[in-house]
């Protein structure tokens, strides 16, 4: 089962933060069938400070490409991703327009 880690940074606003996290202990239905429509069968963000750390297990079917055309194609996951920003922070070396960044694995036990 593939594995995916990204990280994104929030903005370093206590309220801000406590608003973000409340949105994600019960997120939007349409938002929770976007993601495993998509093919993402387990999906845990962490939090430390502002730093975020997502960590996405994934079917053999599962690929960015298909997911960004699904999202492209959802006016609730568009307004969702447009609601986040208002929390959000792009990391430093982010690709323009990004956001949740793919980390790179260094080290496996």
């Amino acid at each position: 089962m593939p594995k995916y880690c990204l990280t994104l940074d929030l903005k370093d606003d206590p309220e801000l933060i406590a608003e973000y996290e409340k949105y994600h202990t019960a997120i939007w239905p349409g938002i929770r069938k976007s993601i495993t429509d998509s093919g993402i069968t387990n999906m845990e963000i962490y939090r430390f400070d502002t730093r975020l750390f997502m960590i996405m297990e994934t079917d053999e079917n599962f690929s960015f490409d298909k997911k960004a055309k699904m999202d492209e194609a959802s006016s609730e996951v568009q307004e969702w991703e447009n609601l986040m920003l208002k929390y959000q922070q792009p990391l430093k070396n982010a690709p323009k327009g990004g956001k949740w960044v793919l980390m790179s694995k260094i080290f496996q036990l």
